[in-house]
């Protein structure tokens, strides 16, 4: 969360374009790969990914420490471990997400995530104050040596996991031809399904808006505030806090209101965090709003996370899960790059404020957007999936039935 950029902010001196372009290269490989990841997701064990990916995370956490002691480390090397960490998270990370439906009922993925989310909060409300405490004694690069060690750790817990995955055989022909034949189908499940379209248009825009603030807020707080590697740090346990917060009452909320109505709620709280940050003052009192920005932030996302990825499971045939998660998050990070570019042009040609007022602003439409949507607003609990028969039907030319 923190020694990466602050290797590229603190250590490098880097500019708010180049913020941004760290963060947009760290994002395209979920354009490139996302859609050919799900086809091939569908077709093996996503447990050994999502462990694999853990390892490969932490071989490239170590090149930076080791890059910085042997005098080579530039941007230029932050891009490239940029890119290899964007390529982990497009693919183990769409397995991570598919392993949690392989584990727990459909009707309880609101409460799995919420629970999710608050297993981690702990993490997130150390991590990043140690993370500090560690940076300012030590620097960025050696911090990500820490990093690399509990990554490594969590391979190794995930190897000890047994779980039961449902895996169909590829149809026998032309294994190429019928890999884009199932690329296609996945983005035909997600385009005809009015529910899954929708979502991933909306949480497109939302994406937009935080890596647009996300690319500039460290550099707020170092420069305009003047805080210190340790005082962002500690900062950032508001990430933690708001996450317990989230956990906790995200999943009562979506209860009481429903996931449509409670995704909405949480756009606003994110939007309200980065529109606050925008106007606050270079002083102590922007130092709170800073770290309660960070608060809002992580509670907005818990609200909207949990539904999200509850509702698009939810209705989804099993067979699908791959081809849809990558689909989904292919769509929902099309703007994120646009987003983060956007943000550091911002950040470096008006003002740092300039991109959080844009993210904030741009938020408070899509509340209203989103909260007009009939869909949305009327959607008060997650739905039934598409009968696995059905479609078999949609995909005859890709998957023939068995007989």
């Amino acid at each position: 969360m923190l020694a990466l950029p602050l290797t590229a902010a603190v250590l490098l001196q880097a500019k708010p374009t180049q913020m941004g372009l760290l963060t947009a290269i760290e994002l395209l490989p979920f354009l490139l790969l996302s859609l050919p990841a799900g086809v091939w997701l569908d077709r093996v064990r996503k447990l050994p990914v999502y462990a694999w990916g853990e390892s490969l995370l932490a071989l490239a956490a170590i090149s930076v420490p080791l890059a910085w002691w042997m005098g080579w480390l530039t941007m230029g090397w932050l891009y490239v471990v940029g890119f290899i960490i964007g390529t982990v998270h497009t693919v183990a990370g769409t397995a991570a997400q598919i392993v949690l439906t392989q584990v727990v009922p459909r009707e309880r993925l609101v409460e799995a995530h919420a629970k999710n989310a608050l297993a981690s909060s702990g993490a997130e409300v150390a991590g990043p104050g140690f993370a500090g405490l560690l940076i300012r004694l030590a620097g960025a690069p050696l911090a990500l040596l820490l990093n690399a060690a509990l990554l490594l750790g969590s391979a190794l817990i995930l190897r000890g996991i047994r779980v039961y995955e449902r895996r169909d055989p590829p149809p026998p022909g032309d294994k190429v031809a019928h890999f884009w034949r199932d690329m296609k189908a996945g983005l035909r499940f997600v385009a005809g399904n009015r529910l899954l379209l929708t979502l991933g248009v909306l949480m497109a825009v939302w994406q937009m808006c935080h890596y647009a603030a996300m690319v500039v807020q460290i550099l707020f707080a170092t420069r305009t505030l003047g805080l210190s590697e340790q005082a962002v740090g500690l900062c950032y346990t508001g990430v933690g806090l708001g996450t317990i917060v989230g956990s906790v009452y995200g999943r009562r909320v979506s209860q009481r209101i429903g996931p449509g109505p409670c995704l909405v709620v949480g756009y606003a709280i994110c939007g309200a965090g980065w529109a606050l940050l925008a106007v606050a003052p270079a002083n102590a009192w922007g130092v709170a709003a800073f770290a309660l920005m960070m608060m809002l932030f992580s509670s907005g996302a818990v609200f909207i996370f949990i539904n999200f990825l509850a509702l698009r499971q939810a209705v989804t045939p099993e067979p699908m899960l791959g081809r849809m998660t990558s689909t989904m998050r292919w769509i929902t990070l099309l703007a994120a790059g646009p987003g983060a570019l956007l943000g550091g042009w911002l950040g470096e040609h008006v003002g740092l404020r300039a991109a959080l007022a844009f993210a904030g602003g741009v938020s408070g439409l899509l509340v209203l957007v989103a909260w007009r949507l009939p869909l949305i607003r009327q959607l008060k609990q997650l739905p039934e999936p598409d009968r696995e028969a059905d479609w078999v039907g949609a995909e005859a030319d890709v998957r023939p039935r068995s007989t």
